[in-house]
């Protein structure tokens, strides 16, 4: 591994390159990673980067929202295969149907979404931010896509508006049960319950906390307690252990991984940066269309 580091490193200085990667990535894609964190701080760092090519170390719709944010410059996704199912949750004919069925009506676009269905959005936002955000918006209702796990948990949040709820889910974080969880708390009774909002909201209610992958990373950092139920995607925990090491993690389930997050390995990263190929394409009227909802969450998150 270290001589693959040291490649990389020497590649990036040659093409002046930069390399992003989500903590749901394997353990070495992170350590070789100059940034790493969720789909917020990425979409940030992605616009402030000096580089000529980003690196994005993700799943598909994370490449095109780095290439949103970035249309002049060379983006790679070193595994073009890498998708995330939910980003394909929601329809355009639905948007317009609900468009034209409710009227002061915002389309609020998780993050975790094609570029084609932010283009039909006013706003995208992502779990660290969507309370924010949606507390802010003047309109009344609100039609959430394509996550209905997110979208329940934030309207238990924002009370004074009506949403309309849309089918879509994780699979990942979808999976946990109730029973799985109770079965991981009864072996560590002192262990706090830590949920990523994308889980079912009986999972969300049984929660010591509630929040982001990086509010999750947050929130033990600054905890006094050892334990913990870590109720999000494996690869958080390389992060967690980093800056915790004396703190003990528990998964509720013994798969929890995405498989696609973990199709981006070294050597992909690598052939990568060597061939400067699989890169991003968008088409010009997709890319301004869908940016200014991007551009809008970077604007209202502040």
């Amino acid at each position: 591994m270290v001589e693959k580091l040291e490649l990389l490193a020497q590649l990036k200085k040659e093409k002046n390159a930069v390399i992003l990667a989500h903590y749901y990535t394997d353990d070495e894609v992170q350590k070789a990673a100059d940034y790493v964190g969720d789909s917020y701080f990425l979409s940030e760092k992605a616009r402030e980067v000096k580089e000529d090519i980003i690196v994005m170390c993700g799943v598909s719709f994370m490449g095109e929202s780095v290439k949103l944010l970035n249309p002049d410059k060379t983006v790679l996704i070193p595994d073009e295969t890498a998708d995330c199912p939910m980003a394909h949750m929601a329809t355009v004919e639905r948007i317009k149907e609900v468009r034209e069925k409710y009227d002061d009506v915002a389309v609020v676009c998780y993050v975790n979404s094609t570029a084609e269905l932010k283009s039909h959005s006013d706003v995208c936002v992502t779990s660290a931010n969507a309370l924010k955000i949606v507390e802010n918006l003047p309109n009344k209702n609100i039609y959430f896509i394509p996550d209905r796990n997110l979208a329940h948990y934030i309207s238990k949040k924002v009370t004074d508006k009506n949403f309309i709820f849309n089918e879509g889910h994780c699979y990942i974080h979808n999976s946990v049960t109730v029973e799985e969880v109770k079965k991981v708390k009864n072996e560590h009774p002192e262990a706090e319950i830590l949920v990523h909002p994308e889980c079912v909201k009986e999972v969300a209610e049984m929660g010591d906390y509630v929040g982001s992958t990086s509010g999750i990373i947050k929130y033990v950092s600054g905890s006094s307690k050892d334990e913990f139920i870590i109720c999000t995607e494996k690869g958080v925990l390389y992060e967690l252990k980093e800056k915790n090491p004396n703190k003990k993690f528990y998964l509720p389930k013994e798969k929890f991984e995405c498989m696609d997050m973990k199709k981006i390995t070294l050597d992909k990263i690598i052939k990568a940066l060597k061939t400067n190929e699989p890169q991003v394409h968008l088409k010009k009227e997709l890319i301004e269309n869908a940016n200014k909802p991007l551009e809008n969450m970077l604007r209202l998150a502040k």
